[in-house]
């Protein structure tokens, strides 16, 4: 009974052993009962770092050799304190090899009205769906848009100690057509369709208890509502996941008895279609703990794709950022990863989280897509009383993070949380539903308590009210390229959005434009909820709904050598007089082309307001500050500013190069070049950043459709 065993062990030896030169080869052919050289390759990351695990401890670094092709993940790769040794993951060839959390969906055959279905065993359960590579859309009514709530009345039944009840009931009310298929629908049926609410910067999906469709009322509940973000009259909503919403191209649907329907587009075949639908989560987890940490692992030229989210049974709460969202690849108590020249894409959450305890690490010209939720967070969403060390000195570096927001549209392309000296550098981040960027985790001052909260294992969030000061200073947010955000789908979002004090953080040289909102809050630069200490200089930010900047509430921030120019509604906005200095607003140029210059108290608050240029492209607009003429205003503040043109090449058409530099000099404006925010390197990762003429064609309409309904006669809110 021993000799088997012994073999075993002789093999394991033996295969250590003869590794040449300390690398492991795997292959979408290899086997991994092989030895992991190069003629006998392993297939999976697991084995691989099952054979490093065997060798000595303190050796050379491992390169582990992946041979390009698909391989099937049936497992996450879990690193904890036990892989010891340096490891680098790398492709073989130029070509990424592609690790995938998804299985393929075949035997197709046609249905009715366009629709083909194919049977799944019961036990599968899926909630993201991909043909040919693109996403498919989880079957929904109405198919673009949104219906509007008419009322709720909320039956607390259990009050809790939280923010808000832990347990309640709400009777939504609609319009009884909206509700029209669900009269078809079996019990077991209307338990698998949900309700999507967007809320002002964030949204609520749940799964619908009851309805009584002739009356106009559906029933969900869970914790009750939120009093910051409510279900109320004219809120929005969408029901999904239910066959009678399936009608048009490109849209799926998941019975409970295993029937996968999709309505093919017109340029797919399902005889000849790829279709695959996640299983996996989680692709990579850096699992370590304080005493063993997980450091020097490297992974270069790799794909990870088709990673899974799956809504808790409770649904999901109102959660800004998507805070608490996985992501396909995480890190506890890990320092010195780097992933460099990846991709990470369809992921149902976010891509990456960097959370408790992780520094050093670097993500580096990697392609960052198709996401459920956003691109990268780093630092805990929790503010330890422990007295442990947080998150620090990570760089996002030359990244391309896009195309995202599909299930949460509430997430942002990069988060810090609790999380210091951080480094957030020539990113192009596009096409996201809410804020580009956010860095901080309080709300409020130092000397103010805060809530803190986490989700627990069932999806619900707990809270706690502490005193504690935010973690989050010093991090620079520097020459990134932020654009075509909001969609006109939530408010309340900023191209940067910051909170809390945040000493030392910096935020410069980066390039905003085209972010709107779907009602007020629009902004570029937006410094919210006590944002204190934060330096925004050298930025060159157009074409926001609300405004280029807006201070919400705040302290001894500094605004200086901006250029604001050509938003929508407001050209600056300021929310809340306190009794300290707001911050410094100096050396920036203003242009507007419409709208109000000032909105909000200026005039009472303390602000430094000097040596600015203020200029009007309407030749028949004499600006007015706060109601003001400017040789009044002058009285007041900008007593050294002006009103004259900046002499910009071509600002209308994106061009704030400058003719003359007349006027700059005037107010000691230092030109900077803001070519250079965005993404570096070869001319082939530039043009690969570009955004589709498709994409930024689909926004502009998004905004004239919205701009459209405020030109008939729609309220302009612009208040919190």
């Amino acid at each position: 009974m021993f000799k088997p065993l012994f073999s075993l062990l002789a093999l394991a030896a033996a295969a250590v052993q003869t590794l040449p030169a300390q690398q492991v080869y795997l292959s979408p052919d290899g086997d991994d009962a092989g030895s992991g050289t190069e003629a006998e390759p392993l297939y999976s990351l697991t084995a691989a770092r099952d054979l490093i695990r065997r060798l000595p401890a303190g050796g050379d670094t491992v390169t582990v050799w992946i041979a390009p092709g698909t391989y099937r993940m049936t497992e996450p790769l879990i690193l904890d304190g036990n892989d010891v040794r340096p490891v680098v993951f790398r492709s073989r060839t130029a070509e990424k090899p592609i690790f995938s959390g998804g299985i393929e969906v075949t035997g197709w055959t046609p249905w009715r009205n366009g629709i083909w279905r194919t049977r799944l065993p019961e036990t599968l359960h899926f909630e993201q769906f991909y043909v040919n590579g693109r996403r498919a859309v989880r079957a929904r009514t109405p198919d673009i848009g949104w219906y509007y709530v008419k009322g709720s009345r909320e039956t607390v039944l259990d009050r809790g100690t939280g923010r808000a009840p832990q347990y309640a009931v709400q009777r939504i009310a609609v319009e009884p057509d909206e509700l029209s298929p669900l009269r078809r629908m079996s019990r077991e049926e209307l338990r698998h369709a949900t309700a999507l609410f967007y809320h002002k910067w964030d949204v609520t999906r749940k799964p619908i208890d009851h309805a009584v469709p002739d009356s106009g009322w559906f029933f969900i509940s869970g914790e009750g509502m939120k009093p910051w973000n409510p279900i109320t009259d004219g809120s929005r909503y969408v029901l999904d996941n239910y066959l009678g919403a399936l009608d048009s191209p490109g849209e799926w649907y998941l019975s409970p008895d295993g029937w996968l329907y999709y309505m093919p587009r017109e340029d797919e075949s399902m005889a000849a279609a790829e279709c695959y639908a996640p299983t996996l989560s989680r692709l990579l987890v850096f699992a370590g703990s304080p005493d063993r940490p997980v450091a020097g692992k490297e992974f270069r030229n790799i794909a990870f794709r088709t990673s899974a989210y799956t809504m808790p049974l409770k649904g999901n709460e109102p959660m800004q950022a998507a805070a608490e969202v996985p992501a396909a690849i995480e890190a506890d108590y890990a320092s010195r990863l780097v992933f460099a020249d990846c991709e990470v894409t369809q992921t149902g959450g976010y891509a990456f989280w960097l959370r408790r305890e992780c520094f050093d690490n670097r993500i580096e010209r990697c392609l960052i897509e198709d996401l459920g939720a956003g691109g990268i967070k780093i630092g805990e969403t929790e503010i330890r009383m422990d007295g442990r060390p947080v998150t620090a000195r990570n760089t996002v570096d030359n990244n391309i993070i896009r195309h995202g927001g599909y299930w949460f549209p509430c997430a942002v392309g990069v988060a810090v949380f609790q999380a210091a000296d951080n480094r957030i550098t020539h990113n192009e981040i596009a096409d996201m539903r809410y804020s580009g960027i956010s860095v901080g985790w309080k709300w409020g001052y130092n000397d103010q308590k805060t809530w803190i909260t986490r989700m627990a294992e069932d999806g619900t969030m707990q809270y706690a009210e502490v005193l504690a000061g935010s973690p989050a200073v010093g991090n620079r947010i520097e020459f990134n390229h932020v654009h075509h955000i909001g969609w006109a789908e939530l408010s309340d979002m900023g191209a940067v959005y910051t909170l809390g004090e945040s000493p030392g953080t910096v935020v410069s040289n980066n390039v905003i434009h085209d972010i709107y909102s779907y009602d007020y809050g629009g902004w570029g630069l937006y410094t919210d909820e006590g944002s204190t200490g934060i330096v925004m200089e050298n930025n060159l930010v157009y074409r926001c709904k609300s405004g280029g900047f807006h201070q919400h509430y705040g302290k001894e921030n500094v605004i200086r050598n901006n250029i604001f120019a050509l938003a929508y509604q407001n050209q600056l906005q300021f929310t809340r007089v306190e009794p300290h200095r707001s911050f410094a607003f100096e050396r920036n140029i203003v242009l507007s082309d419409r709208g109000v210059l000032l909105s909000g108290p200026w005039r009472e608050a303390d602000i430094a307001m000097d040596r600015n240029d203020y200029w009007d492209l309407r030749a028949d607009t004499a600006l007015r500050f706060c109601g003001l003429p400017f040789r009044e205003w002058r009285r007041i503040k900008d007593a050294r500013s002006v009103v004259a043109d900046p002499m910009f090449r071509d600002p209308e058409a994106g061009d704030f190069t400058f003719r003359s530099l007349k006027t700059a000099r005037r107010i000691g404006f230092v030109p900077f070049d803001y070519t250079q925010a965005g993404v570096y390197g070869s001319a082939e990762w530039k043009e690969r950043a570009r955004l589709d003429e498709t994409v930024t064609g689909a926004f502009a309409v998004a905004v004239e459709t919205r701009e459209a309904h405020y030109k008939a006669g729609a309220p302009q809110r612009s208040e919190q």
